[in-house]
């Protein structure tokens, strides 16, 4: 497993991050064996949301801890807020409702403090002031080591920036081999057609620029949730490159797909949602070799894309 250095202590984080949104239906014994297992191939990051399972996968997770308290300090535990699911989804960065969500994390993970908390999509309606005066009580209260965003393009993270003290340390953005939207931009500057189109304000670029950690989600998915791409007769060429690489570094296509987000040359990490620790062994291979620039490319453009 390969780390990267993260946040006020430094802490070294690996490459890979389990995500626990899809953990809900299992058993309290399931979750503590996917934990396990991710922790002995090396993985220590953990990412969850409150609104994974409407509150469920944090308990779950929580029960763990609570049966296991030896397992809190091995892992770096991180959670998201913002988002508000009522008669309908709406977003909701207000001081009130962050501290309000903080407190109901860690009851939850039944844990004093978070590793790292992020504002989960953006908030139009945002009030840096008041998303400042939040980060502020959390670090000082101990509840919230360091803090992120996810979803934000440079922008919103500047403005952020006016009123927030605390570096912001991550942005989880959506990154796959089948969804590339904010390498397209770049590929085709000061050319014609819709490619060429600034979308995101050259998000990858400035989290490079900031120092920032990118936590890459939906990593083997197509499209915003539209399936796997891996072993999809919709993706063809793109499974055939997959298939000979992975004969080549011994590991399966799924491996291949994640090493090839781990390649872009920034503080990667990729978030792999898997509930089967089988697979999760399989991710944790990615970080175990580097695919070529060539071998990059060649995946890149087999997914469907074009270079100039």
């Amino acid at each position: 497993m390969k780390y990267i250095p993260f946040g006020q202590d430094d802490k070294e984080l690996s490459e890979i991050v389990l995500g626990m949104m899809r953990i809900k239906d299992k058993s309290v014994k399931e979750v503590e064996e996917l934990v396990e297992t991710a922790l002995s191939v090396g993985i220590n990051a953990f990412d969850s949301a409150d609104i994974y399972g409407r509150g469920r996968c944090e308990e779950l997770l929580g029960l763990v801890l609570k049966n296991r308290p030896d397992l809190r300090e091995k892992m770096w535990i991180q959670s998201k807020c913002g988002i508000r699911i009522e008669e309908f989804t709406y977003f909701d960065f207000s001081k009130e409702y962050i501290l309000q969500s903080v407190d109901g994390i860690l009851e939850r993970l039944q844990v004093d403090y978070l590793d790292s908390l992020l504002l989960h999509r953006p908030d139009a309606l945002m009030e840096s002031d008041q998303v400042a005066q939040a980060f502020e009580i959390l670090q000082k209260s101990g509840k919230v080591r360091d803090f992120g965003v996810s979803n934000q393009n440079p922008m919103m993270m500047e403005l952020l920036k006016k009123e927030v003290k605390q570096p912001l340390s991550i942005n989880q953005l959506q990154l796959s081999a089948a969804f590339t939207p904010g390498f397209e931009a770049g590929f085709h500057v000061n050319m014609e057609g819709n490619k060429a189109a600034l979308r995101d304000g050259s998000v990858f670029e400035y989290c490079k620029l900031n120092d920032m950690v990118i936590q890459a989600w939906s990593v083997l998915q197509f499209g915003y949730f539209k399936g796997n791409f891996v072993g999809n007769e919709k993706f063809q060429a793109l499974n055939q490159v997959l298939d000979r690489l992975a004969f080549k570094y011994g590991v399966t296509p799924s491996t291949i797909a994640i090493s090839w987000i781990l390649r872009y040359p920034a503080k990667m990490q990729a978030v792999v949602g898997t509930k089967n620790p089988k697979h999760l062994i399989e991710a944790s291979q990615a970080t175990n070799f580097n695919l070529t620039r060539k071998e990059w490319y060649e995946i890149y453009i087999a997914a469907g894309n074009d270079l100039p």
